[in-house]
């Protein structure tokens, strides 16, 4: 879905360099606080130290509890909740100006004292309080902490990360690491996509077809004959879902840390899942081979009473097993062919006294958001739910840039910003060799860092409604629980504190300082953050003449829709060589080339299924003819439009989706531009360069 949106290329090399001189040496806190006063003098933990609550108060204690493990974690003191040798309290206050998520910490020489009227308040406080009991490298002994007053409450009240869980499926273990990893942020939504084309993550009593049938899939393409189930025979399936145990399971943990678990079912489109398994929920049948396919799919759900009556199902055990505020409907990309085909929706339009499928798409969400107002509940969907009107009390996800939080918040509705860049995390962190497959753009950490989520030229009345920020881990390329994590931090730690702290007090320099230690303590927790994200530079060329390249220290000759793909192969193969290419036009270019004493030429590419679903785009992808069963490789002179001078048939590959070709390269002295390409007469499959090697007569 969002993933494969038109964006333009993000310069990686971006930086945030506000104004004002930074504040000397800031305490080692992330995000930072809103107030902070140092006093002379420390305050001395021992190695074991006591913790106290209020008498009856289980949320607190559960705090005091939690503060104790994630000390013992990172080596830091040994806590013990319980009144004896008391040097940290937890206190409730009844400051109504801190709200429920504000806390003060105070630190003298006869203790800490965290003080706050809600209960996530004093979890912040609590993680606060963690960050400075963290030790330094290698120490041991009692850790000294800054005598200080702090008094501190967050910017704005949505802190968002959504994980895509339909596209690949994480383990509970995972999805608990994660939301302790945002609690430790003071991140607060933890936004879970659920349903999709590819997949249906949940159980709905009455309709077990959605996770016998919905919930799986065979990968697409190339897979189906490289993943055989040998007890089988057939292609391997994938997949799975969330047994409603597990699930109250993961609002119950990221309930006791002050998150807010916002569940999303897709409607009206990104069905293709629910409508496979339930053929009659849509307006045509969905190909099965196509599920394991990215992009954006055609199918949507009918909008009649059966479909709509089997939506309101699915949403009330939905709210059963999430109790928090917010449902999210999805709304977006619902491409409307198969309404505007169907005499059936076209009746219903009339009927209705609608204008158009727009029109009727509105309909739908109305009916939903009346629907989940009657329970309590508010509708939150993504910026397309403003086409033909918003359900009252419906919130904005906007990701097509701001302009849908601005027109929402324009209209009194709440807004959350997500626009794609920078806050799609499934892009790059970094343009080095040896990323994770990933969307083709970067992202680097300072343009998460360098964004205001305030938006220009609201009045009051309107910045009120912009709830917050919100990131996404779209994982079509992120296959593995351990790409989830790379992509997603330290950037997450950067969107934390954008939604969190004053933009006054926030300073490029001293983040990055503040980040370094955090990303320590994250490490020692078990994680592993993006350390390329603190140098995201290209990897560079040891020699300007060198006559080696990687497909990622190449241009692409168009940036339409650029991915860092992964080769395919079975599922239980974690190492794959990756590509950078333009799926929309598979072709590369080595900028002024050194040909001195060039014979020849070889070359790795990897055979890629074409399993992306883009609708009329496909018709202006340029195909060529093949003069091999395989196709050939092309190395151009001056461009694209220049004459060959090297090129060969591609090989069979077998069951390795790999292949090496070579040939010889007609001499042409001096610097020029190369461009690489394949022969293609056909979408599926297509070749994607990994290397290329220029070969003098030495070599060969």
């Amino acid at each position: 879905m969002r993933a494969l949106s038109f964006l333009p290329l993000l310069i990686a090399g971006a930086v945030f360099a506000p104004s004002g001189a930074a504040v000397a040496a800031p305490l080692p806190l992330t995000p930072y606080p809103a107030v902070v006063r140092l006093d002379p003098g420390s305050l001395s933990v021992p190695a074991a130290t006591g913790i106290s609550t209020p008498r009856g108060d289980a949320p607190a204690a559960a705090d005091a509890r939690w503060l104790a493990a994630e000390s013992a974690r990172i080596g830091g003191p040994v806590l013990h909740p319980g009144p004896t040798h008391t040097a940290i309290a937890f206190v409730r206050g009844k400051d109504p100006s801190l709200g429920e998520e504000g806390y003060r910490l105070d630190i003298t020489a006869h203790g800490a004292i965290i003080e706050a009227a809600g209960d996530a308040g004093l979890f912040h406080g609590a993680a606060t309080l963690l960050q400075l009991l963290t030790p330094e490298d290698g120490s041991t002994g009692p850790v000294h902490l800054p005598l200080l007053h702090i008094e501190d409450k967050p910017r704005f009240a949505w802190r968002g990360l959504m994980l895509d869980s339909a596209r690949h499926m994480q383990s509970v273990g995972f999805i608990e690491a994660l939301i302790d990893q945002m609690a430790r942020y003071k991140l607060n939504v933890f936004h879970w996509h659920l349903t999709d084309d590819q997949g249906w993550r949940i159980p709905i009593d009455g309709y077990p077809r959605l996770t016998t049938v919905g919930a799986w899939r065979v990968e697409a393409g190339l897979p189906h004959r490289l993943d055989i189930d040998r007890k089988t025979g057939k292609p391997r399936l994938y997949g799975g879902f969330y047994g409603k145990a597990e699930i109250r399971r993961v609002v119950a943990y990221a309930r006791a840390r002050g998150i807010e678990v916002v569940p999303e079912i897709e409607m009206p489109g990104h069905a293709s899942a629910a409508i496979l398994a339930y053929p009659d929920l849509g307006l045509r049948p969905v190909d099965p081979a196509t599920i394991g396919d990215w992009g954006v799919f055609p199918n949507l759900y009918a909008p009649n009473d059966h479909s709509l009556g089997f939506l309101e199902t699915v949403l009330t055990q939905v709210m059963d097993l999430f109790p928090g505020r917010y449902i999210h409907i999805g709304g977006d990309e619902a491409v409307k062919d198969v309404w505007k085909a169907s005499p059936e929706v076209q009746a219903k339009i009339k009927a209705l006294g609608l204008k158009d499928e727009d029109a009727l798409q509105s309909w739908f969400i109305n009916r939903i958001g009346r629907f989940l107002a009657t329970h309590g509940r508010r509708l939150i969907g993504w910026d397309e739910i403003l086409q033909g009107g918003l359900p009252d009390g419906a919130a904005v996800m906007s990701w097509h840039g701001i302009a849908g939080a601005v027109e929402a918040a324009k209209m009194g509705h709440d807004a959350v910003l997500t626009p794609g860049l920078p806050f799609y995390f499934d892009n790059a962190v970094s343009p080095a060799v040896g990323e994770p497959p990933s969307r083709g753009l970067v992202i680097p950490l300072s343009s998460v860092y360098a964004y205001d989520p305030a938006p220009v030229g609201l009045d009051a009345a309107a910045l009120g409604h912009i709830l917050g920020v919100q990131a996404n881990l779209w994982t079509e390329h992120m296959r593995l629980e351990t790409r989830v994590e790379h992509l997603a931090f330290p950037r997450a730690i950067a969107l934390a504190e954008l939604g969190w702290t004053p933009q006054a007090q926030r300073r490029w320099p001293d983040f990055l300082d503040r980040l370094r230690p955090a990303m320590r303590r994250d490490e020692a927790m078990g994680l592993k953050p993006a350390e390329s994200a603190l140098d995201p530079r290209p990897t560079p060329v040891a020699d300007a003449h060198a006559h080696a390249r990687d497909s990622h220290q190449l241009a692409l000759c168009t940036n339409r829709v650029s991915l860092n793909l992964e080769a395919p192969g079975p599922v239980a193969v974690e190492a794959r060589a990756t590509h950078l290419a333009d799926i929309m036009n598979p072709c590369w270019l080595w900028k002024d080339a050194d040909l001195s004493g060039v014979t020849g030429v070889r070359l790795t590419a990897g055979l890629m299924p074409f399993n992306v679903q883009i609708g009329a785009d496909a018709a202006r992808i340029p195909l060529s003819p093949a003069l091999t069963p395989n196709g050939e490789f092309e190395v151009r002179l001056g461009g694209c439009a220049g004459p060959v001078i090297a090129g060969g048939p591609m090989p069979d590959t077998g069951a390795d989706p790999e292949a090496h070709a070579s040939a010889a390269l007609a001499p042409s002295a001096g610097r020029h531009d190369l461009c690489i390409l394949f022969t293609r007469p056909k979408l599926d499959p297509w070749w994607a360069l990994g290397s290329i090697n220029l070969t003098t007569g030495a070599q060969r």
